[in-house]
């Protein structure tokens, strides 16, 4: 059973002196084969608990969807940034994943008094901590780890409506055996990671692909 109580109770925990405001950063998409990684910095009010929130992962569908209307109506900031299959090829995935959190730390309209991160350090605000298994172990990543995850599944089923082929709806463009199949199949479509599909396809096939990816966008 999901203790929420534990995890708010953390946060309460930290609000002592100068700390008056939580925020929780965290990403999800580090692992698909296609598709953006997606971060959310969130800053929760602690006068009331939402019941419910944890890890994204340990959620149903309905539960994350629920949960991700109440958060957005009751958080006092939310900010929502992402780094494209592009970037992530360019620079790596932790790199990508880095740049994606430290934007949309600093996009955000108000700048907490701590900053909690999930795993990652950033040295991006003046009171920040990682904290491994942050989003079962702190209610502001925990939220934070929610929006992200309905929002990238959001991004993934519209991609679904124009590369039908490869059942991002279903999957998120993570390795299924589905998804697999479908790109041995039918080759990839513009949003897929090159630097994850070498087991795959191979890393000769994938630096082709690589280049003509690079002479289509110098195109247009």
């Amino acid at each position: 059973m999901i203790d929420t109580a534990k995890i708010f109770e953390y946060d309460k925990s930290l609000l002592k002196g100068k700390i008056k405001t939580i925020g929780g950063i965290d990403e999800v998409g580090r692992g698909p084969l296609a598709g953006p990684v997606v971060t959310a910095m969130v800053i929760m009010p602690y006068d009331k608990m939402i019941d419910g929130v944890f890890d994204s992962k340990a959620l149903t569908k309905a539960k994350r969807e629920k949960l991700y209307t109440q958060i957005l109506d009751s958080a006092i900031c939310v900010s929502i940034a992402q780094k494209s299959e592009k970037v992530i090829d360019e620079i790596n995935i932790l790199n990508a994943t880095k740049q994606a959190m430290i934007e949309s730390y600093n996009n955000a309209t108000i700048k907490p008094d701590l900053l909690l991160i999930d795993a990652v350090k950033l040295n991006i605000a003046p009171n920040e901590r990682a904290i491994i298994k942050g989003d079962a172990t702190s209610y502001a990543i925990a939220c934070a780890s929610i929006v992200a995850k309905v929002y990238r599944d959001k991004l993934m089923e519209d991609y679904s409506k124009k590369y039908a082929a490869y059942g991002f709806e279903q999957n998120a463009g993570y390795g299924t055996k589905q998804h697999t199949t479908a790109i041995l199949s039918n080759g990839i479509c513009p949003i897929h990671r090159l630097s994850f599909l070498k087991n795959l396809l191979g890393e000769v096939e994938c630096e082709k692909l690589k280049i003509q990816r690079e002479k289509e966008g110098a195109n247009g």
